[in-house]
Order: structure tokens, then C-alpha cells, then sequence
């Protein structure tokens, strides 16, 4: 394995504090925003609405801006429109507020829109999908159990397979990584779906193995004893000595998430971008989050002798 540090030695512990700090304030101006915003920007899948999928005849990437407009002086609700696979398919997703009912046959709406006001273009409606506020709402509980749920296997699991100040130490740096994930989401208005709540789940094991990897250093570190330094030293030790394994590891996930947003369809960006920011958050709490706690909870009660 490449490694881009040999032998090195930060002192990570110092800043702990500090980094601690920035987190909180960070979850903070994202709890503001929400009331800036009024509340969180649920996709379909959540909130309810309905979803049209278009395959146009040509090109239609330098046309979004007038498809949008076309759509949004529909009156369906706060439109998106992104475009779906590469972009030789020509197809887009159109998804609105407005729900699919006996007065508003929304795809018809935008059919007739699309004839008239944009009729350069031949297209055909491929799939047409409607979401209600019930089941939108199921989707929001089902989507938070499944979340917590996880979180609690991932404590248990740690527990056996360490102990529980490690476990604890492991499952707190997790909810930073959410919350600092869903506070970029919450301060940028981007959309809550099933996909963002896919790269969260993902997230989580991103930024748990990273943290085992350091936690299993620590042990090893552990076995024979302090041996004249404090624990906090064996700790900072014990991440300079996984540093380059913890670098290589976020730099090649970060640039495969990073191709996806920035070549990949508009379908997949909102994953990628969760990614991104989950790989950077993920990493930072391991050596940040994860560790300073490890070294609270020795100083409470001696983990290490």
C-alpha cells in the first residue's frame, strides 16, 4: 500500500476541542436553517406528488431552463426537472407537488404544455407515478427506523467485538456523520429522497469501518500495556500509525463519488454529493469524535492501565 505518511507524528488530541467546537456549531446554523427554509425539502417519496418521466426526440440538456419554466407556470407545485441515465437518452423526471386526482391528471397537464409550448421537440410520456401524503409519510417512519435500527446493531455489534466504551465511542461519531450530511442538505435547500436516505445508510459504513480500523490499532496497542506513556498518547500513536490507510482509503472513495456527481446524471448527484460529504465527515469524526471520546470515557474510567 501507498503510503503518503511515514513515521509521522500530529498531535490530533490537541485539537479535539476545537473540532468538537466547529461540529457543533455546524449542526447548529443547520437546525437555523431548517426555519429559514420552513422545514425541510422532502422529495416525492416523502412528501407526496407525482413523477413524470418524458423521452424527448433530441437533445434537450440546453433546453432545461425552458422546460422548467414551461412546467413551473403549470401551477403543479415547485417543479424538478433533471435529466435520467446519459444524456444521448433525452429522457427527463419531472416531479411536482401536485398529486394525480380525478380533477388533475398532472401528466396530461404537462403533455398538453409540452405541445404547445414546446413543440420542436417530439416526446412520449414513459412512466407516470403518484405518491400520497400517507404513504409518503410511512416512508418517513420506515426511513427513520431503519436509520436508528442500524445505529443500534452497530453499537451492539462493537460492544461484542471490542467493549462498550469502544462501541459508544464508534456509534456517536455516526450521528455526527448524519447530522453534518443532513445539515449540508438543510443549509443548500437540496431534496430529501429515498436515495439521499440510501447514502446516509451507506455513510454509516463508510465512516464505522474507519473507525474499527483505528479502535483495532488502539487494542493492539493496548496489549502490552502503557509502557510509560498516558493514554491519550497512546491513542494520538495509534492514529498516526493508520494515517496513511485512513487517507488512501477517503481520497479513493472520495474520487469515485466525486466522478459519479460531477459526470454522472442528475438522477445519481444527490447520492454522490451525500457521499462526498459523508467521506470528508466520516473521516474527520474518526480521528476527531471517535478517538477524544475513547479518551474521556479512560479518563472517567480506566480503559488502559
Amino acid at each position: 500500500m501507498v503510503q503518503f505518511f511515514k513515521k509521522t507524528n500530529f498531535n490530533f488530541i490537541k485539537y479535539s476541542k476545537l473540532a468538537i467546537t466547529i461540529s457543533i456549531v455546524f449542526v447548529l446554523v443547520s437546525i437555523a436553517f431548517i426555519f429559514v427554509h420552513r422545514g425541510l425539502n422532502f422529495s416525492v417519496d416523502f412528501a407526496g406528488g407525482t413523477l413524470v418521466q418524458v423521452k424527448f426526440d433530441k437533445p434537450v440538456k440546453d433546453d432545461l431552463g425552458k422546460i422548467r419554466t414551461i412546467v413551473n407556470n403549470l401551477g403543479l407545485g415547485s417543479p424538478e426537472v433533471k435529466t435520467i441515465g446519459v444524456a444521448a437518452n433525452n429522457e427527463l423526471q419531472i416531479t411536482v407537488a401536485k398529486q394525480e386526482n380525478e380533477e388533475t391528471n398532472v401528466a396530461n397537464v404537462i403533455r398538453d404544455a409540452f405541445s404547445k409550448d414546446y413543440k420542436e421537440n417530439g416526446f412520449e410520456i414513459r412512466r407516470v407515478e403518484s405518491v400520497g401524503p400517507k404513504i409518503g409519510g410511512e416512508l418517513k417512519r420506515d426511513a427513520l427506523i431503519a436509520t436508528i435500527l442500524s445505529l443500534i446493531a452497530i453499537l451492539i455489534y462493537v460492544g461484542f467485538r471490542f467493549n462498550l466504551p469502544f462501541g459508544v465511542a464508534s456509534v456517536v461519531p455516526l450521528f455526527h456523520d448524519v447530522l453534518i450530511t443532513v445539515g449540508v442538505f438543510i443549509i443548500f435547500d437540496l431534496e430529501i429522497s429515498l436515495t439521499f436516505i440510501a447514502a446516509i445508510l451507506t455513510i454509516v459504513g463508510y465512516s464505522l469501518n474507519d473507525t474499527i480500523v483505528i479502535f483495532d490499532r488502539i487494542r493492539e496497542n493496548m496489549r502490552g500495556g502503557l509502557r510509560g506513556r498516558n493514554f491519550a498518547e497512546l491513542v494520538n500513536s495509534s492514529i498516526n500509525q493508520t494515517l496513511s490507510r485512513t487517507v488512501n482509503t477517503a481520497m479513493t472513495t472520495f474520487f469515485v463519488v466525486g466522478s459519479l456527481y460531477f459526470l454522472g446524471s442528475e438522477a445519481i448527484k444527490d447520492f454522490a454529493l451525500a457521499m462526498m460529504v459523508g467521506v470528508v465527515a466520516g473521516t474527520y469524526s474518526t480521528i476527531y469524535i471517535a478517538s477524544p471520546i475513547l479518551l474521556w470515557w479512560n479518563n472517567k474510567k480506566p480503559i488502559a492501565k
